[in-house]
């Protein structure tokens, strides 16, 4: 071992500094003075530490990926549990559905009572409303040499959508059943009782004039009633929900806020009064 007197290990010690700041200082200079030698350099280095990265980034990608296949499976488990149960809860509802079509098939053939006949209609374009009266309403694009009338009733692929208000040329508006001018027969399908449907110009409209002896519970399923002959019985409107304070509200099947294509039906019904039987009212101060 070779012994450093105490004299050169200071003079050393003093040298290290000045030492280490001009090659600082030189670096510098010779960076600002061929830049590409410096790039080069740093190339070069960077060639020779990506094995190195590579060789040492497989064990943390590998412990990542089982992390992941780990959370992955576990998540598969749970779907599929998921799965399982509303698969098994389906087929239930298939078997009561098949079952109830067995014994309306059944019935049919006892009563010898004819098949409904399928309602015709037309599919017509929702457009930009420009406003009316009606504070919920769409305006719907029809063509020329139409067959939609006043009073025909309007769905989309879920449910009740409102009943056509106004009939032109080419156009036909709809009023919503949220309008506060909206009123509709319905009937609480658990306990067959009758209520009233009414709009509120907000998202969801209210129940009222329901039977005290069986009053509406949240998640009844809700649908038309054939009272006054203004629609067929059994087109699904929504389902029950208690609203801010207590209200019967109905959560709609069909969704208002994304309306694009309408089903306009045809059920034949004379629930509404055509313009021709309406007495327009008279002036005052005239004849």
């Amino acid at each position: 071992m070779i012994r450093v007197s105490v004299p050169v290990r200071q003079a050393i010690a003093r040298l290290i500094l000045p030492v280490l700041i001009a090659a600082s200082f030189g670096l510098m200079l010779l960076g600002k003075a061929d830049t590409v030698i410096v790039e080069r350099a740093r190339v070069a280095l960077t060639d020779l530490l990506v094995p190195v990265y590579g060789v040492l980034s497989r064990p943390v990608g590998a412990v990542r990926d089982a992390i992941e296949a780990v959370h992955g499976l576990a998540r598969l488990h749970s779907e599929n549990a998921r799965l399982r149960e509303e698969n098994a809860r389906l087929r239930r509802w298939y078997d009561v559905a098949m079952a109830l079509e067995a014994e309306n098939l059944a019935l049919r053939a006892v009563l010898n009572a004819p098949a409904e006949p399928t309602p015709g209609f037309i599919t017509a374009r929702v457009v930009a409303d420009t406003g009316t009266t009606y504070a919920r309403s769409v305006l719907l694009f029809t063509g020329p040499r139409h067959a939609v009338t006043k009073g025909q009733v309007a769905l989309d692929q879920n449910g009740l959508v409102g009943r056509v208000s106004e009939v032109g040329s080419r156009s036909a508006r709809v009023l919503l059943v949220t309008d506060i001018n909206s009123r509709i027969p319905v009937r609480i399908e658990r306990t067959g009782a009758r209520a009233i449907l009414v709009g509120t110009n907000g998202p969801a409209p209210r129940l009222q004039h329901w039977s005290e002896s069986a009053p509406p519970q949240p998640g009844d399923r809700v649908v038309t009633s054939a009272q006054a002959g203004a629609f067929p019985a059994g087109l699904p409107v929504g389902t029950v929900r208690a609203g801010p304070g207590g209200v019967i509200e109905v959560e709609l099947a069909a969704d208002l806020d994304r309306l694009t294509f309408v089903r306009l039906h045809d059920f034949g019904l004379s629930g509404i009064l055509p313009p021709e039987q309406v007495v327009p009212p008279r002036r005052r101060g005239g004849s």
